[in-house]
């Protein structure tokens, strides 16, 4: 299966079920297994990986192993991440996917591998906050979509009924 020349197609993953929705969304539509031999995308699966510093506050004693313990507990789950992607297109039939695992913040890292790889499309998974939750957390989707210099395509997954 040659991808070599083809249209780039960006997967922003990280641990959620809805990056995992995103994922499978896009493999079902876009590389299903009457373009299995011949998919029309090449496929980058990207995840970006918290800079340590971002998620320890501390200084002082003993900053410096927990650090380190971040450091490692944050590359364990980056490698989850990528094994369960990788895991879940070949269950698609689908071998011909490029990972990178990326340090940084998830809205720059998207926006910048979109660039560096002349993406023609990137695809993220909606967490689905509200308008409160999106000016508290941010929106990696919402920045992407304001900023990416390609298409942007956000999944949402539909809401079960009760």
């Amino acid at each position: 299966m040659a991808t070599e020349g083809k249209p780039v197609m960006i997967v922003g993953i990280d641990d959620s079920e809805h990056s995992f929705y995103a994922l499978e969304w896009t493999l079902d539509r876009f590389f299903s297994s009457s373009t299995a031999s011949d998919p029309p995308y090449k496929l980058v699966l990207i995840h970006a990986r918290p800079l340590p510093s971002a998620t320890v506050g501390i200084a002082g004693p003993g900053a410096a192993d927990v650090y380190s313990y971040v450091e490692v507990t944050l590359k364990k789950a980056a490698t989850h991440v990528i094994e369960k992607a990788k895991d879940l297109c070949e269950q698609k039939s689908l071998t011909d996917v490029s990972t990178e695992v990326i340090e940084g913040d998830a809205r720059n890292v998207m926006c910048e591998a979109a660039d560096k790889l002349h993406a023609t499309i990137l695809v993220l998974g909606s967490h689905g906050y509200g308008a409160l939750k999106r000016v508290f957390l941010g929106s990696v989707s919402d920045y992407c979509a304001h900023h990416a210099h390609c298409s942007v395509m956000i999944v949402k997954k539909p809401k079960t009924k009760h």
